[in-house]
């Protein structure tokens, strides 16, 4: 048995015009789509398929929690996924991508979701992905902290993360390979 077997839809076969399927999406998912972006999770998914004419309609919904390494202190965090989309299928000769339409073969009538379940969460994981305010790992915040060289007026919300003896660096420091290049503009 192929190891996705379990999100195939059956198009041909399809016994209404509507059929509505779900799927769990759990540890032993995410370790078998062996991608380094998201490796546990528990996302609940619902796909609603409709048949219209000779295209079928598919309606993803996505909702749950996926873990996800902090940027900021690298430990666990975890992330919403709620995400709704939908995709077209029709049956043809061969597997293809025809602009907004997924084409599967029509000898075998069943289209395999389970990449496109991944990429639906993948690709609405935030650019920046942190603990909420307070919540990240003290010790390797306070770590990062001190090799941080930052302005007065960073508006980041990571001193929100640090006790009160973590924060008494020098703010008046700057890196001094920088402060040669301030005399450039006086002297051209």
């Amino acid at each position: 048995m192929p190891k996705f077997e379990q999100y195939n839809i059956p198009l041909k076969d399809m016994k209404s015009e509507k059929q509505s399927f779900e799927f769990n999406l759990d540890d032993v998912f995410f370790k078998k789509i062996d991608s380094p972006e998201v490796q546990r999770g528990s996302v609940k998914a619902t796909v609603n398929v409709k048949r219209i004419s000779e295209v079928y309609e598919l309606l993803f919904d996505l909702d749950g929690v996926i873990k996800l390494p902090c940027d900021r202190c690298l430990d666990d965090m975890n992330q919403l996924v709620r995400y709704k989309d939908k995709i077209q299928v029709k049956l043809g000769v061969d597997f293809s991508e025809e602009g907004e339409i997924v084409v599967v073969p029509e000898k075998d009538g069943v289209i395999n979701i389970a990449w496109f379940l991944y990429e639906f969460i993948v690709l609405n994981i935030p650019m920046k992905h942190v603990h909420p305010s307070g919540e990240c790992n003290k010790t390797m915040a306070g770590k990062l902290k001190k090799h941080l060289t930052r302005q007065k007026d960073d508006e980041d919300d990571f001193d929100d993360d640090m006790d009160e003896d973590e924060t008494a660096y020098n703010e008046d420091y700057t890196d001094p390979r920088w402060d040669i290049l301030k005399n450039i503009s006086e002297t051209n």
